[in-house]
């Protein structure tokens, strides 16, 4: 274990490497809630858990600046649960293991946590910390964010007493966050009779693994590989080339990260393996040459497994490939008038197929909600003509950028008497649970803001410690500097 509570600032890094400690991925939060829940009692500061799951701290101003606007500061408790495939690392009861890299913070063999654990302990660093002068500060450090967001969209309204929210959760230290898309979870399902695998044929397992991965809002722009739509590409060919069948189907654990690694298990006639195996050295090349100028060190190989009993019956699995083949995956467009941004785009995030039973799960994004609609009904309109039942779950809006908000200019006049230069401002293809928030308290004033973290919900994922500190400075800055109501 590094001892990354030496680094400064040490408030800040202190509690994130006791939050490493509490396990906390998404769905099995009791421990993270409790343990802020003492942490507050510690601190000597007042603290609820709501009925939403998610916990609420009142600090009350300091002496002489009781007529300031309250300020909200608000992150997520829980972690995305990615590991590497060879990690033993049990999410709901083993720590989280960092080290020091350079610059960088990172977890062995799993995502760190820094999203959105850096913004949880900058929160308790502000609640434990007796020399800090401020006005009214509460904390909304809320529940299942990677999931739904579901302690925001469970957030009672009169909660909360703030006039600013200040949004901890944004991963370039130097950038102030003004708007964020709006999503919708698109769930495809399919039920089917298995029918027996010919006695003769043989059953190979091919893997994809090695790719990149990443957070499918931040990093969709980029056009990093899709487990799910590089398998399906070998998957059509081998059942047109090799007379394969599928038997399984698994690629992707998580919504919101683009899928690294999906595994198939195909039955074929055993006249037709070594065919298949050079499809397999054919098809490795082809996404080698694909992605080289993105990708580093895919792995694609086949290997002889038990041949299942039952498959797939041969017209849903042809379904259900030309599905996967057409289903959007990626950036749909960008915003017209900032076309540097991610307006809209889906991530085809999970499928699993096995045991008579077909499940999809794919996020699609949108800063436009007429443009989120549509792309969720082409979406729907692909699944259904392969015969699956699709539901639509969790949808949010679209938060609309405000270059006039009164905390952001109050942020920009801090960040240069700070350091000198100016901040940009932009707005996120990331969901941010600013809009879901602003809509039950529209009056809030909002901004999100944070130290440098890269590839998070991967097991890339870390955090740039030379960023800790500034923005730890320009924290306590514009608390001290907060409007007059």
């Amino acid at each position: 274990m590094s001892e990354i509570k030496n680094l400064k600032p040490e408030c800040i890094w202190r509690n994130f490497d006791a939050l490493t400690q509490v396990p906390r991925p998404s769905g099995h939060l009791e421990k993270i809630q409790q343990f802020l829940l003492d942490f507050a009692a510690q601190a000597g500061v007042e603290a609820m858990k709501d009925s939403g799951g998610n916990i609420v701290m009142r600090k009350p101003a300091t002496p002489g600046m009781e007529n300031r606007k309250g300020i909200i500061l608000q992150a997520h408790m829980d972690m995305v649960p990615q590991k590497s495939k060879e990690s033993k690392h049990n999410f709901e009861t083993d720590p989280i293991e960092t080290y020091i890299d350079g610059d960088w913070v990172k977890a062995k063999d799993t995502t760190l946590g820094a999203d959105n654990g850096l913004g949880v302990a900058t929160i308790m660093a502000v609640m434990e910390d007796k020399t800090l002068v401020h006005g009214p500060v509460e904390a909304l450090i809320t529940a299942d964010e990677e999931t739904h967001m579901v302690g925001a969209n469970a957030l009672p309204e009169g909660e909360l007493f703030g006039d600013i929210l200040l949004n901890l959760d944004s991963e370039t230290w130097g950038k102030f966050v003004i708007g964020s898309a709006g999503g919708v979870d698109v769930s495809a399902k399919l039920e089917y009779k298995e029918v027996e695998t010919d006695a003769d044929d043989v059953a190979m397992k091919v893997v994809l693994n090695g790719l990149r991965g990443g957070h499918s809002g931040l990093e969709i722009h980029e056009g990093r590989a899709n487990a799910n739509k590089l398998m399906v590409r070998f998957v059509r060919e081998a059942v047109a080339t090799c007379e394969a069948r599928l038997a399984t189907w698994h690629g992707g654990t998580m919504r919101n990260a683009i899928p690294f690694e999906c595994e198939t298990v195909l039955t074929l006639p055993k006249e037709n393996v070594e065919e298949f195996k050079q499809l397999v050295a054919e098809f490795k090349e082809t996404f080698e040459n694909d992605y080289k100028a993105i990708e580093s060190g895919i792995g694609f190989f086949t290997e002889s497994v038990e041949t299942p009993a039952t498959e797939v019956p041969e017209e849903i699995q042809d379904n259900l490939i030309d599905a996967i083949y057409a289903c959007h995956d990626g950036v749909l467009r960008m915003i017209p008038t900032f076309p540097t941004v991610v307006e809209t785009s889906s991530n085809l995030a999970i499928i699993d197929i096995a045991e008579g039973k077909a499940e999809f799960k794919i996020l699609a994004r949108s800063a436009n909600d007429s443009m989120r609609d549509y792309l969720a009904t082409t979406l729907e309109s692909c699944f259904s003509m392969a015969g699956m039942e699709v539901t639509m779950s969790g949808s949010y809006g679209g938060w609309d950028p405000n270059t006039d908000s009164e905390i952001l200019k109050l942020l920009e006049k801090n960040y240069l008497e700070l350091f000198g230069e100016e901040a940009t401002k932009q707005a996120d293809h990331a969901g941010l649970e600013c809009s879901v928030i602003r809509g039950k308290y529209p009056h809030l004033d909002v901004v999100s803001f944070g130290p440098t973290l890269c590839s998070p919900h991967t097991t890339s994922e870390r955090c740039c410690i030379s960023t800790a500190a500034p923005f730890w400075e320009l924290l306590k800055k514009t608390l001290e500097t907060a409007p007059v109501k």
